[in-house]
């Protein structure tokens, strides 16, 4: 339930600073400031390896507002959904550290958004993720990345992801929820 509490207060905050600061560019690097809570941890008195993931949503809710990108997704019943992340870990957040939650867009392929999610102490990268989002319709259906691009004032020669990312999303991607994925474990 505090992810939820947090949410709401970045996304407060974000706004705020987006009133003082302006709009960030696409491009920028968005920061949130956090604290490792006893909430957080694990038996092993470090932060859960699956918080990383929902805290690093503190950092898109952050840019989506800041950037404007909520305004514009919400005005048009869109909706953006992960389909794709991979976290790697150098050390480990104790309890009560404080940290900042560093993201960024990093590029597009063909059909989805890349995103870069650093969890930083004092200039040092502690873990680090790579999420592959898609933005989908309300309505239903997904979003043409020229069609947002459009509605973002983006030109479309936006960074292209580099060629291992695009390994990574086809090696682990499942298949469409068109056809069959059965656990089959042989």
């Amino acid at each position: 339930m505090n992810v939820i509490w947090r949410t709401l207060l970045v996304m407060i905050r974000a706004r705020r600073r987006r009133r003082r600061q302006g709009l960030l560019p696409m491009t920028a690097v968005g920061r949130v400031r956090l604290t490792t809570l006893p909430t957080d941890i694990d038996l092993l008195r470090h932060m859960n390896n699956g918080r990383y993931l929902s805290l690093f949503d503190l950092g898109r809710w952050d840019l989506m507002v800041r950037t404007g990108l909520m305004d514009v997704v919400s005005a048009r019943g869109w909706y953006a959904v992960v389909g794709n992340e991979t976290i790697t870990f150098r050390r480990s957040l104790k309890l009560w550290q404080r940290f900042e939650v560093q993201t960024r867009w990093i590029g597009h392929d063909d059909r989805a958004l890349y995103l870069e999610h650093r969890a930083v102490v004092r200039g040092e990268v502690y873990a680090s993720a790579i999420i592959r989002a898609r933005m989908l319709r309300r309505s239903g259906g997904t979003v043409p990345l020229d069609e947002l691009f459009a509605a973002l004032d983006l030109p479309a020669e936006l960074p292209e992801v580099p060629a291992w990312m695009h390994d990574w999303a086809a090696a682990a991607t499942l298949p469409s929820t068109r056809r069959p994925a059965p656990s089959d474990w042989d």
